[in-house]
């Protein structure tokens, strides 16, 4: 499993103070908890549901929205039972998302491995991810309804964002389109494990506004560096260069690409559109990585983290904030 100085830096000068490492410690072993915890919530009787269920969760991730709200927790009275089961709640939420997505997006590969509807079938995987939602929502009830109410109204947002960027913007700028999807997929998930582990954990309500807007413009950044990693040649990163625009899917790079009104923009795009052969179509990809498009991207998500960070004003100093403004930074910062 990764651990936090892997993955969203909560380790260092910035957390050296005694209490600083207390509460990195107790989100570190909790992260242990939550993981053991999945393992055995995801079980099913059937052998091949409990196969499929189990299989991307088994394939690794970076747990970055269970750590998101183990950390807010500490807000109110930190990490205890309700607070883990939260924690399950949303990665199980996000894990489900992921077979669809990929059912979807005609995704090939996932964390290093072949996409569930490629190792079974579309069926399979969009069941397998309905079983996960399910769980998920046994796992809110409990909880409380204003809980199982948040995790409906995330379910829904991923949802719309996915109808959204099924039917395209239509008339809409695509841009903007496109930055609503986000927002919707991905934006609204890690707002809600932001808030929601104040919420769990009886921290005032009053912080709950702050962590979501941070979620959901920290959400939008993490995205569109998504984006840029896709086209990175760096075989860690778990994916094929340009999975997504071989894909069909249109990223940030590719719709600013056809902004542009120079011929080798539009030469650049209709090749990526449609290639001569596959050779073609891989030259094409690593031009776009090395395109100046790619750095517009770059700074589109410097944007969204500067606007997360500003959201974090009203919350108390400390190392909660302290943590929030890492993660922030980490997200941009990352290359995988």
């Amino acid at each position: 499993m990764p651990t936090i100085p892997e993955t969203f830096g909560l380790r260092g000068p910035r957390f050296a103070a005694p209490a600083d490492r207390r509460v990195v410690d107790r989100i570190e072993q909790s992260l242990e908890t939550v993981e053991e915890r999945l393992l055995a919530h995801l079980h099913v009787a059937d052998s091949v549901a409990d196969a499929v269920t189990r299989y991307l969760l088994e394939a690794g991730g970076k747990r970055a929205r269970p750590l998101l709200l183990l950390l807010t927790a500490h807000l109110g009275r930190g990490v205890d039972d309700q607070v883990l089961t939260a924690a399950e709640l949303i990665e199980i939420t996000h894990v489900a998302s992921l077979y669809h997505d990929d059912v979807m997006d005609e995704a090939e590969t996932r964390r290093g491995v072949p996409s569930a509807h490629v190792a079974w079938s579309n069926s399979v995987a969009i069941l397998a991810g309905d079983l996960l939602f399910a769980r998920a929502g046994m796992l809110a009830a409990p909880l409380g309804r204003e809980v199982a109410e948040l995790q409906a109204r995330t379910f829904e947002r991923l949802c719309l964002g996915q109808l959204h960027e099924t039917l395209g913007p239509g008339d809409a700028d695509p841009v903007a389109h496109y930055l609503q999807v986000l927002a919707d997929k991905t934006g609204s998930l890690i707002a809600a494990a932001a808030e929601c582990g104040a919420l769990v954990s009886g921290a005032d309500d009053a912080h709950r506004e702050a962590l979501r807007e941070f979620g959901e413009r920290i959400g939008v950044a993490f995205q569109l560096v998504d984006d840029v990693i896709d086209l990175s040649a760096d075989p860690g990163t778990g994916k094929d260069q340009g999975n997504d625009v071989r894909a069909g899917v249109e990223t940030l790079p590719v719709l600013l690409l056809a902004r542009r009104t120079d011929d080798a923009a539009a030469a650049l795009l209709a090749r990526l559109q449609d290639p001569a052969d596959e050779a073609d179509l891989a030259a094409a990809v690593a031009e776009l990585a090395a395109h100046d498009v790619v750095d517009e991207t770059m700074a589109e998500a410097e944007r969204w983290q500067r606007e997360a960070l500003a959201a974090l004003e009203p919350l108390p100093a400390g190392t909660v904030r302290r943590g929030l403004e890492a993660f922030a930074e980490k997200v941009v910062s990352r290359t995988r």
